[in-house]
Formats: C-alpha cells, sequence, structure tokens
C-alpha cells in the first residue's frame, strides 16, 4: 500500500543480522539517543510509513528490496543496492572529503580531485524514486542530512503532489564559504524545492538563506526574531533575527530551526538503575578516588577539537602543579571506520599526545589521562556522565553536540560543570554551560579553570538552568515541530 509518510535516511532503522541457518533478524541499537532510534520513533504514530535506506549488494541488477520489519517494531523498510564502490564514491569521498570540510568550515581540508558528481547524483535519484514510488497521493517526504541535498529536487520533478522536508544535522557555513563547493547551485536549487528545510539552530538558517539570495533570484521573507531558547546576543553563532521563508520559482519554503535533543526521562531512569549505580561506583573506586573527574567524548575527527583540548589540558598540568594526583581526564574518542587518511593521522596525533602529557607528569598511583578510541555502551558512558565533575566539549565546530545535553541530563539535581564550545549548535541553547572559544589558549585554560574552581552552589544554580533547556528541547519537541511544519 502507498505510505503517507516516507522518511529518507541513508541507514536502516536497525542492523540486520544473519545467523548461521540465514534467518535474518533485526538488532535494536544500545542508544536511546541517536538519530536513528529518534527517526524510528516517528513510526510508531505513523504505522503506515516507509523507511528508505540503501543496503550493499554487489550485483549490477539488483532490485530495492521491500520488507515489514515486525520486530522490535514494526516498519516497512525499502532499501536501495548499492555496490561498494558506490557507497564508498557516494559517501566517504565526495560526502566526507568534499563536503565535510566545507560545511564545517575547515576548507584547507577540502578535496574535490577525488569527488564523483556522478555517482552522487545517481545515489541521490534512486533514494528519490524510491520515495516516490512508496508515497502515496499528497504524502510527506521528509529527508535527511548533506549527503542526500539533491534527492528533494529529484522528488519534486517526479511528485510535485507531495509535501517534502528537508532536516540538515551538520553546520551550515556562511555563504562564502559554501560558496566553494563546485555543485552550489544545484544544492540550493534542490533544497528549495522543499516545502521545508529544518536547521539546529538560527545562524544555520540564515546562512542557508544568505547562500541561496546570493546564488539564485529568490525573495526572502522579512526577519524574525527568533525564538526565547536560543542565544541571541554575546557568542559566535548567537542570532538574533532570522529569515523565516524564501520563496523561489512560485514556491514558499519554510526555514524552521529546532535543535534534536535527548530523551532526559530515558537518561535519568537509566542512570537510577541498578547496573549503571554499580558501573558509577566501579569509577568512584577505579579512577575517581577522590579526583576532580572530567570526562569528554567525541569521534576521531579534526572537527572536533581533541588534539586543542589534550594541549589545554597539558597546560593546566604545566601551571597549576598543586593539581597533581588530584585531577584526572577519561576522553572517550571512538576511532572512525572509513580508513581516510585525514582520521588515521588524527588518531596517531591524539594517542601520541596522550602518550607524551602522561609520561611527562603521570606517577605510579595516578595517570593524568584515561584514553579509549573503542564505542562505550551506552550505560557505560552514562555512568561516566553521572560520575564526572566536569564535562568539557569544545569542538572547533559541531553541528549540536548531544553529548553536552547528555551530560546535563545524566547530572540532574547532583550539580557539576559544562565547559563548551561557542562553535557548537548547542552553545546557542544550553544556558548555564562555561562556554569557551577552543582556538584562544587563554580562553581555554580560563573555562577550565573557572570549571575547576566554581562553588557548589554556582555549579547547581547552572545546572539547573541547562536541565529546564534540556527538558524542554528534548527529542520529542524536536520531532514535533519539524514535523508540524511539513505535515500544516
Amino acid at each position: 500500500m502507498p505510505s503517507s509518510f516516507v522518511l529518507v535516511y541513508h541507514r536502516s532503522p536497525f542492523d540486520e543480522v544473519i545467523d548461521a541457518d540465514g534467518n535474518r533478524s533485526w538488532q535494536d541499537q544500545k542508544s536511546p539517543n541517536g538519530i536513528i532510534p529518534t527517526l524510528r520513533n516517528l513510526f510508531r504514530d505513523h504505522p503506515s510509513g516507509t523507511w528508505i535506506a540503501w543496503r550493499q549488494d554487489e550485483d549490477n541488477n539488483g532490485e530495492d528490496e521491500t520488507t515489514v520489519i515486525e520486530e522490535p517494531l514494526t516498519i516497512r523498510l525499502r532499501r536501495i543496492p548499492l555496490q561498494q564502490q558506490q557507497i564508498s564514491s557516494f559517501y566517504h569521498v565526495t560526502s566526507k572529503e568534499s563536503a565535510w570540510p566545507i560545511l564545517h568550515t575547515f576548507p584547507s581540508h577540502f578535496n574535490v580531485n577525488n569527488a564523483d558528481w556522478a555517482t552522487f547524483q545517481e545515489v541521490n535519484r534512486r533514494f528519490a524514486e524510491a520515495a516516490c514510488n512508496e508515497a502515496a497521493p499528497g504524502a510527506c517526504i521528509w529527508v535527511h542530512d548533506y549527503n542526500l541535498w539533491l534527492a528533494p529536487g529529484y522528488i519534486r520533478q517526479q511528485r510535485p503532489d507531495v509535501k517534502v522536508g528537508f532536516f540538515h544535522h551538520t553546520p551550515f557555513p556562511s555563504a562564502d564559504v559554501f560558496g566553494i563547493l563546485p555543485w552550489r547551485e544545484e544544492i540550493i536549487s534542490s533544497l528549495l524545492a522543499c516545502d521545508v528545510v529544518g536547521f539546529h539552530i538560527p545562524r544555520y538558517a540564515e546562512n542557508f538563506s544568505r547562500a541561496a539570495s546570493s546564488l539564485l533570484a529568490v525573495e526572502r521573507g522579512p526577519r524574525e526574531k527568533v525564538s526565547s531558547h536560543f542565544l541571541r546576543h554575546g557568542s559566535a553563532l548567537a542570532q538574533p533575527d532570522c529569515t523565516p521563508w524564501i520563496r523561489y520559482q512560485g514556491r514558499t519554503v519554510q526555514l524552521v530551526s529546532t535543535p534534536v535533543g535527548t530523551s532526559p526521562e530515558v537518561i535519568q531512569a537509566l542512570r537510577d538503575s541498578a547496573h549503571v549505580q554499580d558501573l558509577i561506583k566501579d569509577i568512584e573506586r577505579d579512577t575517581k578516588k577522590g579526583r576532580k573527574l572530567i570526562i569528554s567524548a567525541s569521534r576521531v575527527d579534526y572537527t572536533k577539537g581533541n588534539e586543542e583540548l589534550l594541549l589545554a589540558y597539558e597546560r593546566l598540568l604545566e601551571r597549576r602543579p598543586e593539581m597533581h594526583g588530584d585531577v584526572v581526564l577519561m576522553l572517550a574518542c571512538v576511532a572512525a571506520n572509513t580508513g581516510m587518511k585525514v582520521y588515521e593521522d588524527t588518531q596517531r596525533s591524539i594517542e601520541e599526545t596522550v602518550g607524551r602529557i602522561n609520561g611527562r607528569f603521570g606517577r605510579i598511583d595516578w595517570v593524568p589521562i584515561r584514553l579509549t578510541t573503542q564505542r562505550i555502551p551506552y550505560e557505560e558512558i552514562v555512568a561516566w556522565f553521572a560520575a564526572s565533575d566536569i564535562c568539557w566539549i569544545t569542538p572547533l565546530r559541531d553541528g549540536l553536540n548531544l553529548v553536552a545535553k547528555e551530560y546535563v541530563a545524566a547530572r540532574k539535581g547532583q550539580g557539576g560543570s559544562l565547559v563548551l564550545s561557542e562553535f557548537t549548535g548547542a552553545s546557542v541553547v544550553v544556558d548555564g554551560a562555561i562556554l569557551t572559544n577552543p582556538y584562544s589558549h587563554r580562553r581555554m585554560d580560563e573555562a577550565i579553570d573557572a570549571a575547576l574552581m566554581m562553588p557548589v552552589d554556582e555549579q547547581r544554580a547552572r545546572m539547573e538552568r541547562m536541565e529546564r533547556a534540556v527538558d524542554t528541547l528534548s527529542v520529542a519537541n524536536w520531532a514535533s515541530e519539524q514535523l508540524n511544519a511539513l505535515e500544516h
């Protein structure tokens, strides 16, 4: 049956598992706060919906596979067969080597020489065709993230009757930086085929609006004050007002800013569970030992600022010898699995810096930094958040950063300090964080000193403000606001 709601995202809602006898099952993911668990929960309210994803298939003549997942949640899934070479070209090369550094304002890492735009177009066209084939008359089609930039334009060509939405999960850079991409007009034109284009924060929406007006003959709506949820002044990504809509070729496109959130009640229930409480006790006994515990969690990526954070920690140990033995940094930095040289070099630099700092300052009874590049089970990372006095999250650029929100949810009622880069989307919604500039040694040094010395009363007051923001701007709020704009 045709679907009234079609969700387009490159990954499947569950991981496919084939046992030794060839039987297929679908495996749930552990984290309740990743984007995939969030998106699949939408199908509880859209039981007749369809999810469009890819699957790897080396058959040149492979056809789309449609199946209905019954457990753990009923979802109709249509998967497009892509060969490994197509996946590598579309996702790892064109998306990650060309688009990713521009979106995060790292033009020095931009590499267009290996990009295969024809393959990118073909993969986007196949996603669009699958969505159109599944969509009922007047259906809502919601497309996700920059690697499917072109899908809305192809959908509109085939199905002028449907409503099309797009959500941009990364930053959207300033118009001059975005203009570096050779395919800039095609990307903007495709997004302007939507009814709604969503972003985490108003600054990204305004950057998109300006890019559109610099490249195409569009009409921009009169600027409006941004919601009181967002910081309007005083930080790098603060934005006082924003363009609410763009009109192009007779179509009005709404620009809607809603930050993805967490599920605070899920995190708190997990924190209070017997298993996680036991993990917290293990951390306090084996690592914390009465010390100040700092947690930082991210991926191995040049945008995440891990090396800058480590150098700031080294400067802390240099200028404050009285802290030796009384502070420990837990750096959970998940390694990339793409085989890209830039990520391999970044991981090597992180590991070498950690080794040097531990060798320089460590003692028999104290290792200054604990590093893991392995993925930590979600229950364990919640335990680390709950046990940590400080969360230090200072990417050089990040679309939002859910780790900051997860830390706040896990520390509810307990105090604690959040040191947050002002170049994260979260910096304009989590009121109470200690904002810092990771490009400045002085600002980084001042921020970690402030976190270490902050009185308990101030910690609690700041944490209460952050808790209100995290509770209000939850993942449920994000989905509701974006879909309401699309469906109505």
